[in-house]
């Protein structure tokens, strides 16, 4: 257990480092903005400085903008998923304060491109262990439960507010290269992990009771087990059936490796769901 956690830890301080380094070395001198919380901290820095004359550490801003967010998926979102995202943006802004801006490229959509790729990587493999990046995914989670609409719905209304503001206060192109940013992020997040709010497994499996009891243990989610054979074996086996947030994939990788290594499982996109399905867990 204590090494799950210890590599948890350090893929997200990596990841974090990651993130730090696409903003430092290729967003922020090109005037192109990263997604969420990060963007947004980077559009409130670029307007201090450039509008108002004061220097303001984009590291600082998030984590100031992060502090009622902490506070938000402490009570509503579960503590130990709060704990890493806390993690993830303390080294995060840490990181961003101690490695200099460096203009590596004056090639804006160099910068773009490779920036939206770092801070993908970054982003996603934090995401792929059950952790965070804090900000906007604590606060889309919150209000998709409330409201019942997907996450994605609410990366897309504030990245839309960062790229209106980029072109309004800047040129048009900074708002279309924040576009590509964007878009070559989400793609690379996509490729590593998965944006989708919800996700259903099937497990093929010779040991349903066990794992049953393993995933109940650790999440609150309703399984159906099916009677299943293999076709070419012959051997009766069971298919488990679960429908779970895209948080809890790293706990429920973790708990098949644990129980049944050689269990088969099908990962697939759920678009939507009818009937109870608990969101408060």
């Amino acid at each position: 257990m204590f090494l799950f956690e210890a590599k948890r830890i350090l893929i997200v301080i990596f990841g974090s480092l990651l993130n730090a380094m696409s903003l430092n070395f290729f967003l922020i001198g090109a005037n192109v903005y990263a997604s969420g919380f990060t963007g947004a901290a980077q559009l409130i820095s670029s307007v201090f400085n450039d509008f108002l004359g004061i220097g303001l550490n984009t590291g600082v801003l998030l984590f100031i903008l992060n502090i009622p967010v902490a506070i938000l998926g402490w009570f509503k979102v579960g503590k130990g998923f709060t704990v890493y995202s806390i993690i993830s943006v303390i080294f995060t802004s840490s990181f961003l304060t101690l490695i200099p801006v460096i203009e590596l490229s004056q090639d804006i959509i160099l910068n773009a491109v490779f920036g939206g790729v770092i801070g993908g990587i970054g982003v996603g493999m934090t995401l792929k262990l059950g952790a965070s990046t804090g900000g906007m995914d604590i606060v889309a989670m919150v209000l998709s439960r409330m409201k019942d609409k997907p996450i994605g719905t609410y990366f897309l209304l504030l990245n839309s507010v960062i790229i209106a503001l980029a072109g309004v206060l800047y040129q048009a192109e900074n708002a279309l290269y924040t576009m590509l940013a964007l878009y070559v992020t989400t793609r690379v997040i996509d490729a590593i992990h998965t944006r989708h709010e919800k996700i259903t497994a099937m497990i093929i499996t010779h040991k349903a009771d066990e794992l049953q009891r393993a995933i109940h243990n650790k999440m609150v989610r309703g399984i159906t087990i099916i009677p299943a054979k293999g076709a070419y074996s012959k051997e009766d086996k069971n298919m488990m059936y679960l429908v779970i947030t895209r948080y809890e994939l790293y706990d429920l990788e973790r708990i098949i490796g644990e129980i049944d290594p050689n269990a088969f499982t099908n990962i697939v996109q759920t678009t939507g769901i009818f009937g109870f399905f608990r969101k408060d867990h």
